[in-house]
């Protein structure tokens, strides 16, 4: 079950809840009973160190290239 983190308005105090994915929006009170919450958005850090050929082949790989937008970045020069 995924965890959100949500900071009160009234007091200040981050917190977390696990809870399902159709609930992530409903309301939720901090753990001192305020009910004025906001849902922060979370960061999620994925770390170590890929084997394998896959990790052969993403060293190999250029620096920078892609893009973004409609046209994968080439009309942006």
């Amino acid at each position: 079950m995924p965890r959100y983190e949500y900071r009160c308005r009234a007091c200040g105090s981050q917190f977390e809840l696990s809870r399902p994915m159709a609930e992530s929006d409903a309301p939720a009170s901090c753990p001192s009973g305020h009910d004025d919450t906001v849902k922060l958005l979370s960061m999620v850090a994925v770390g170590g160190r890929a084997s394998g050929s896959g990790a052969a082949a993403a060293q190999a790989a250029p620096a920078g290239g892609g893009g973004g937008g409609c046209c994968g970045g080439g009309c942006c020069g």
